[in-house]
């Protein structure tokens, strides 16, 4: 039986929409058909490496190459634009993390993908690696208990190369935000989706040795949730090299679970790999203790059998091609994607007004100092 295989285009040349090609041209159900970018002259050299279409127009490569689906790449703030043309036109959208920089944004994707019958998707390729998959499961069986305590301890490093490596790196405008939207959306969707809906938030952030951006290189939270649970987040960009990415979660039963989702110096899309695999590095559920030596090197061996960063973002694309094939809703839905930025948007907002922030969170409309992000006063 043949698959049926999703036409698709990637929106964007940046780096990280070379790892898309790639797991695109290996999908089992995705074609990498065109690429789209406002410079010409990108998208042509992108294209010719591929051996796709180049286009500059989003409406007329959707027309000329026949696009089912598009994955969008462009920097945050762009993301909204892209999705509302390709949704206007009758296409699936796949975002890369995060879904939008701000609140207005996200709700205005979701509801021009919601009146055009399309289905929106955000990019979280962590989801899928099987440490993470295996503490999903054994939430779902009750094997801990209630989740009560989740934490995110997530220790970076970015230089000043890196911020130097694009113009948009670094800026409110531009970025959009700093550790909390470009680095941590990974592990702050994992999070949430293994604790549950939040209830409340209290956080900060600063800007500890940056000094040549504007953007936050660390920020704090105390999370309470819906459910009783109660949650802390640690995120930095100011450890050299960087240390590790955790995500772990402790049970009301007592038993423990965790992820380390990132290891040594943190993957940077098209100027590093991965450095470790991501593994289990907790786990005390009852009967289970001594699995966590076999679980680590099966799955450190199935790392090291595969190019990781293409992998797992093949499998992303796969689920979100699959639920256009089968009209489902793909594992991160746009809706989920929100929950992102109303964490970090949260944590912004916590900042500005000195106190907890109470979900759920809507845009603000009278305001324009980018929930606390930028110094401008209220109007």
């Amino acid at each position: 039986m043949t698959t049926r295989r999703i036409k698709t285009a990637i929106i964007g040349a940046g780096k990280v929409s070379h790892l898309h090609a790639a797991a695109l041209q290996n999908g089992s159900n995705t074609e990498l058909t065109a690429i789209c970018s406002r410079s010409r002259e990108k998208a042509e050299g992108f294209a010719a490496r591929y051996n796709i279409r180049a286009f500059d127009n989003i409406e007329h490569m959707i027309r000329e190459a026949g696009i089912e689906s598009v994955l969008v790449c462009t920097t945050h703030p762009a993301h909204a634009d892209a999705v509302s043309r390709a949704a206007k036109a009758g296409v699936h959208c796949l975002v890369e993390k995060p879904l939008a920089s701000s609140l207005q944004d996200c709700d205005s994707m979701i509801r021009v993908c919601k009146e055009n019958h399309v289905i929106l998707g955000v990019v979280s390729q962590r989801r899928f690696y099987p440490p993470v998959q295996r503490i999903r499961k054994a939430i779902d069986e009750g094997k801990i208990g209630k989740p009560a305590l989740g934490t995110i301890t997530m220790l970076g490093w970015r230089d000043k190369n890196y911020y130097d490596s694009d113009e948009w790196r670094g800026s409110w405008a531009l970025e959009g935000g700093g550790v909390l939207v470009n680095q941590a959306p990974h592990q702050l969707d994992i999070f949430q989706w293994l604790m549950g809906p939040i209830e409340e938030l209290y956080g900060i952030w600063a800007n500890l040795n940056h000094p040549y951006i504007e953007v936050e290189d660390t920020a704090l939270a105390i999370v309470k949730f819906r459910n009783g649970g109660i949650g802390n987040i640690v995120v930095s960009n100011s450890q050299k090299p960087g240390i590790y990415g955790k995500v772990h979660i402790h049970g009301d039963s007592g038993a423990s679970v965790g992820v380390q989702t990132d290891g040594g110096a943190m993957f940077i899309a098209g100027m590093s790999s991965i450095a470790e695999p991501p593994v289990n590095d907790l786990w005390t559920v009852p009967g289970e203790e001594n699995m966590l030596k076999d679980w680590v090197k099966q799955d450190s061996d199935f790392f090291y059998s595969v190019n990781p960063m293409e992998y797992f973002m093949k499998l992303q694309n796969e689920d979100f091609a699959d639920a256009i094939i089968n009209n489902r809703k793909p594992m991160i839905s746009g809706e989920e994607g929100r929950v992102t930025v109303e964490l970090f948007t949260a944590l912004y907002r916590s900042k500005r007004d000195h106190k907890p922030i109470a979900f759920p969170l809507e845009p603000e409309y009278d305001r324009n100092d980018f929930d606390g992000r930028s110094e401008q006063p209220s109007n």
